[in-house]
């Protein structure tokens, strides 16, 4: 029988910083506290605000009602658009169907949006870098779905064409891992020499720096703890980023509940971090449900400061009632 493995003699847990939630998140989910809080409930979000399991619960506690489809809100209604953004014939079917709109879409997304209209204009081809089908891709797509291509990492770069080499750029998902997408963007250059480069970089700040974190955190670690959705898409990248920067193992889990604790067999070193839709709160549980196993000593790597604020969607500050309730008199 093998003896189990001998306990380590010292336990810490080194806190990625920055963690948590990004700007356009923490506008996103705001938006949809004050729009319940001066329309009053229901407020209609059209998928997700974020992907969170956690916020999306405690918001259909507090009455949002969250839908995959704008058809599925009834007229004379108000519906939210979720910080992935969407696409133009999104808001077209909101007009049809006589609904007051409040646009929660993350500023860096809408630059990209901003990006693929311009480039379409110039009839440019455009290499969108994205995960098919995530809303985020979708939404820019629909910007110009004539002009776009999604080249969903690497190994899509072969089966890539386009009109004119000479006339090509490239735009990316805000929440890819950094590495992967300039890995793609290098795979690309080399089969287009011409290749466009957006005017700055499309991947938001906080996926960057989440990323750069997990990195100096997960080369010192045994374990790494990501608490994000499995929906999420800078959450997973956490995780491989982690593994790539030589974290002996790495899992994603949503609360503390789900942390199994067999992975801290062995284990003496702790990595924690979360991703940009996650509020602090899921964090202390993780801290919390640690500290009663042994790891109580916490040590912060922080690897950049963050100051960023958005200012909240500008149709907040009407009355969206009213407005809505005058698009069904007008039939």
């Amino acid at each position: 029988m093998t003896a189990p493995a001998p306990a380590p003699a010292s336990r810490r847990v080194l806190l990625a910083a920055p963690r948590g939630y990004c700007a356009g998140v923490d506008r996103a989910v705001i938006a949809v506290e004050k729009a319940l809080e001066q329309y009053g409930a229901p407020v209609y979000v059209r998928h997700e605000i974020v992907h969170n399991k956690y916020v999306v619960q405690t918001l259909e506690r507090k009455g949002a009602i969250f839908v995959e489809r704008t058809e599925e809100v009834p007229e004379g209604n108000i519906v939210m658009f979720s910080a992935h953004g969407v696409a133009p014939v999104v808001h077209d079917e909101a007009a049809r169907g006589k609904l007051a709109t409040i646009d929660a879409t993350c500023p860096l997304v809408t630059k990209v949006h901003k990006e693929a209209i311009r480039y379409a204009n110039e009839d440019f081809d455009i290499l969108l870098i994205g995960h098919e089908g995530h809303e985020e891709v979708i939404g820019t797509s629909g910007e110009a779905p004539d002009h776009i291509t999604i080249v969903d990492g690497p190994h899509d770069v072969d089966k890539v064409t386009v009109r004119d080499e000479s006339k090509v750029v490239w735009l990316s998902q805000t929440t890819l891992s950094v590495d992967e997408t300039m890995e793609t963007v290098d795979a690309l250059k080399t089969k287009f020499p011409l290749l466009v480069s957006p005017p700055s970089d499309d991947i938001c700040y906080a996926t960057s720096n989440r990323q750069a974190a997990v990195k100096v955190m997960g080369a010192d670690s045994d374990l790494v703890i990501v608490v994000g959705s499995k929906n999420s898409s800078n959450s997973i990248r956490l995780v491989e980023v982690a593994k790539d920067a030589g974290a002996k193992a790495a899992y994603l889990v949503d609360f503390a509940s789900e942390i199994d604790e067999a992975w801290l067999e062995g284990v003496a070193t702790v990595g924690l971090t979360s991703g940009a839709s996650v509020p602090e709160v899921l964090v202390e549980e993780v801290l919390e449900w640690l500290a009663a196993r042994g790891y109580a000593d916490v040590e912060i790597v922080k690897t950049a400061e963050e100051h960023i604020t958005f200012s909240l969607p500008k149709e907040l500050r009407r009355d969206l009632r009213a407005e809505a309730a005058e698009l069904v008199a007008d039939k």
